[in-house]
């Protein structure tokens, strides 16, 4: 075999020395880019998680998992709202079988049996409670639905056309032959001062107008909870508290966006939200939800909230 040139193979050795230092400095780069798209990678993966997290965390403060009992009992209101009519059970139940939602033994006995176990709303039942609710707030006599905003623009005629008078149609007859009724719920004159005074100061997210104004399935739910409350003996702390509980369960996507309006803007948890504001008017309307909905796009702070809970009908 001819021996290579001594002139050439030293040109060969120094090239090959440069191909191989090249080689090495490009895998060196290689792997420090591989390092830090992992490391890039693995953190996005917990941003992500620690997103979900606090979805998850808000979540559980609006709509605790095992929910929010309040100072109060049902007693007979399903006995007693079956035998008026203004709740006919077959239209009921056919309800909540057409939703895939079946009535279960415990909310078939608050419609059939007198019950003085506390109520608790839950994710669960708060649908039903909703509903159950509502046909309290309609049927129960009381000065607010006679004297107050309900007839404000056109009489006792009139107040027929709003949506949780009209809008209810699971009684036997006309919703408005149960309109304030029967008195469901016994108050002294104490008691329902204190159901108009706390009514008035608490709004709703799908509307300006406060509970004392009940022209939606809501507002009209939440009279009768506030009426059941004060009967029993609540005073006005707990029947705000109740409400903002009560609230947050029927409009979930909403109170989402208001928690975490408090929470990055005065680093407060959902329940040291003081009941008496965020039930107001600046947060709870519709407008007030808005103006915070805005802030939280603003800042970049805008997450996907659970779905709303029930809208204005049955």
């Amino acid at each position: 075999m001819k021996k290579i040139p001594s002139k050439l193979r030293k040109l060969f050795n120094k090239y090959a020395i440069q191909l191989i230092m090249a080689s090495l400095a490009i895998n060196i780069v290689l792997g420090l880019y591989i390092i830090k798209k992992e490391n890039t990678l693995t953190g996005s993966a917990k941003s992500v998680t620690k997103v979900d997290q606090i979805k998850d965390n808000l979540f559980d403060e609006i709509n605790p998992e095992k929910g929010y009992e309040i100072k109060a009992v049902f007693g007979a209101l399903g006995p007693k709202m079956l035998s008026m009519g203004v709740i006919d059970y077959d239209k009921f139940k056919s309800v909540y079988e057409k939703s895939g939602q079946p009535l279960t033994d415990d909310l078939n006995n608050i419609l059939t049996k007198e019950l003085n176990k506390k109520i608790k709303i839950t994710r669960e039942n708060s649908y039903f409670l909703l509903n159950f609710f509502w046909a309290v707030g309609l049927a129960n006599k009381s000065a607010i639905l006679t004297n107050g905003d309900m007839i404000k623009y056109g009489g006792i005629e009139k107040a027929g056309n709003f949506a949780s008078t009209g809008g209810w149609t699971l009684a036997k007859e006309n919703p408005m032959n149960y309109y304030s009724k029967e008195e469901l719920i016994p108050l002294t004159s104490d008691q329902a001062s204190l159901v108009e005074k706390v009514a008035s100061n608490i709004y709703r997210p799908c509307c300006n107008n406060s509970t004392a104004f009940p022209d939606c399935n809501h507002g009209m739910a939440l009279l009768g909870v506030l009426q059941l409350m004060a009967s029993q003996g609540a005073n006005e702390n707990q029947m705000f508290e109740a409400a903002k509980y009560f609230n947050a369960f029927w409009f979930p996507g909403n109170y989402y966006d208001l928690a975490l309006y408090f929470k990055n803007k005065e680093g407060k948890n959902f329940k040291q939200i003081d009941p008496k504001l965020i039930l107001s008017k600046d947060y709870s309307s519709a407008s007030g939800w808005k103006n915070t909905k805005v802030w939280l796009s603003e800042q970049g702070l805008i997450q996907e909230a659970p779905k709303q809970g029930g809208g204005c009908g049955v």
